[in-house]
């Protein structure tokens, strides 16, 4: 079954619209991607477009496979990037621990499948999967985490921490080794799993890519070959120094031309600030300087630059022979990426979820400045897995699955309602308002009398309203001992299909689920997982 998103709490306009009402968007957009019939002459205009760098490319991807062993598919797929008939499919995410939440294999499996439509569909042309490791964010904080539930379902935060002070520059995740505290990671990753047949070869298989001394990037990369790599899907290095290289005309023009280029771009946010919203804050320079391991952004300064929160400056001589010296300690921002991205590769899809098709509006008219062509956002599939346990419970309840998608009190709300008690939201939204109501009656009449005993009245007004607040608190902790089974039973669902507050695709690991049904549970995903449907799937197993 399938969830409309606007039945699911914080999806934004745009990307409602983007998905269902795509006039509404198109100006930001260009390209629908629901219109197929529009797709061939597209693979066409990149097929003939010239790609210098097209054998080089193929000779770093060759050269980061260099020690792997990989499947024929890949190999096909590497290769076949030497020929102008080949198109790529383009999705990535952060190098998140353990592969972070499952909404990255969604993405993959989108990208897979994407190609594999296409395939069919025509034949004139090769599409190959592309997976873009972001390994030059440096959002440690993102990455270290991974989620799990416990045998409670109960949500558990696992946390690699290496040591050092949490508010210090790392510099780009893709460099940062794993210590001997990964071992307490694994510790708790032991204590939080439930026991099963599956428990000890799933925790072996993780400690025999996540070692000490291996990086981020390194870990991320080898789990995702070895879950992908049967079906084609190209993991690509971007933080390679050769990549980097090739790099080198969209940085320096990022660098000579970023007045322009940020016009542009300011421009096309406050028109997205009108209508809806402009998902990433603008920066001047659109790119970041490793220096002494941190990862800073370019400033501009006057008639030179310098780094974000250092004193040093630099001409714009200077930072372009740093440039040309050093390419590897240059990384773009989230909004040049997908320049970067469409350089390099001859990409018709971008597969991103709803964060990303959002910055993607504010992304498209830098696709005229550097003179490439705008490839589709693709909306990557989205899903929440549930099992039978959770859906007896669900339906013991004669609940629906979005009854559950609210914040704990609003289920306790909903629960007390469901028994035919009081809806103890609509009764105090009710008082509330009729006291309001009585309260601003009053203070039209005291206004005649003395115009002081107004703020008399409005102190009073928010005593009242505290009073309320601090009411309904404790009768939702009534109404929890009363229903006390109840609630601990639909929690525990909550905690599975909504944890956090969150969709479970944006929390928990796939690890929950290898761990509980074994490794047929990645195949049953992969095959029950819709690509075209465009709404929030259900996978009932």
């Amino acid at each position: 079954m399938y969830i409309n998103f606007s039945d699911i709490p914080g999806h934004q306009n745009l990307f409602l619209d983007y998905l269902h009402e795509f006039d509404n968007v198109e100006r930001f957009y260009r390209k629908n991607f629901r219109a197929i019939e529009t797709y061939e002459d597209f693979f066409k205009t990149l097929s003939m477009k010239e790609r210098p760098n097209r054998e080089k490319l193929v000779e770093i991807i060759k050269s980061q496979y260099s020690e792997s062993k990989i499947s024929k598919q890949t190999h096909i797929n590497i290769e076949s990037l030497n020929s102008n008939k080949t198109i790529a499919v383009v999705t990535g995410q952060q190098l998140g621990l353990f592969g972070g939440p499952l909404y990255t294999i969604y993405k993959s499996i989108t990208a897979i499948k994407l190609c594999n439509f296409l395939k069919e569909k025509y034949d004139e042309f090769h599409f190959v999967p592309v997976f873009w490791l972001e390994g030059d964010d440096h959002d440690y904080d993102e990455v270290r985490k991974s989620s799990f539930l416990n045998n409670e379902n109960n949500l558990i935060n696992l946390q690699y921490d290496d040591g050092l002070l949490d508010d210090i520059n790392r510099g780009s995740t893709a460099e940062l080794k794993f210590n001997e505290n990964l071992e307490k990671v694994f510790e708790e990753l032991t204590q939080t799993l439930r026991e099963t047949e599956f428990k000890l070869p799933l925790i072996d298989f993780m400690k025999s890519i996540y070692k000490p001394g291996k990086t981020f990037l390194e870990t991320f990369r080898e789990l995702m070959i070895k879950l992908f790599d049967e079906f084609g899907l190209i993991v690509f290095n971007p933080v390679d120094n050769e990549v980097k290289k090739l790099l080198l005309p969209i940085f320096t023009k990022e660098i000579t031309s970023f007045r322009d280029h940020t016009s542009y771009i300011v421009e096309r946010s406050a028109e997205l600030e009108e209508v809806y919203h402009a998902q990433v804050k603008v920066k001047p320079v659109n790119l970041f300087v490793v220096e002494n391991n941190e990862r800073l952004l370019i400033e501009p300064v006057e008639n030179e630059f310098r780094l974000k929160g250092k004193r040093k400056k630099y001409t714009q001589e200077e930072l372009l022979e740093l440039l040309n010296t050093s390419p590897g300690k240059f990384s773009p921002n989230v909004l040049l990426r997908p320049i970067c991205q469409d350089y390099l590769f001859p990409t018709a899809f971008y597969v991103g979820g709803p964060a990303e098709i959002s910055y993607f509006a504010q992304v498209v008219p830098m696709y005229d400045i550097y003179n490439l062509s705008q490839p589709y956002i693709y909306p990557r599939s989205s899903a929440t897995i549930v099992e039978r346990g959770v859906k007896n419970v669900i339906d013991k309840y004669n609940l629906n699955y979005t009854d559950i998608f609210v914040s704990e009190e609003d289920l306790i709300s909903k629960i007390a309602a469901m028994k035919g008690e009081v809806n103890i939201d609509e009764i105090y939204n009710q008082t509330s308002i009729e006291f309001e109501r009585t309260i601003n009656e009053l203070n039209e009449k005291l206004l005649t009398i003395d115009k002081t005993l107004s703020d008399l009245s409005n102190k009073s007004k928010q005593k009242v309203q505290e009073v309320l607040t601090n009411m309904k608190t404790k009768t939702l902790e009534a109404e929890r001992r009363k229903h006390e089974v109840t609630i601990r039973q639909l929690s525990k669902v909550r905690n599975v299909l909504y944890p956090a507050d969150n969709l479970q695709e944006r929390e928990l690991n796939l690890m929950y689920f290898l761990n509980k049904y074994g490794p047929d549970i990645f195949k049953w995903v992969f095959n029950e997982l819709s690509i075209n449907k465009f709404e929030h799937q259900v996978l009932e197993i």
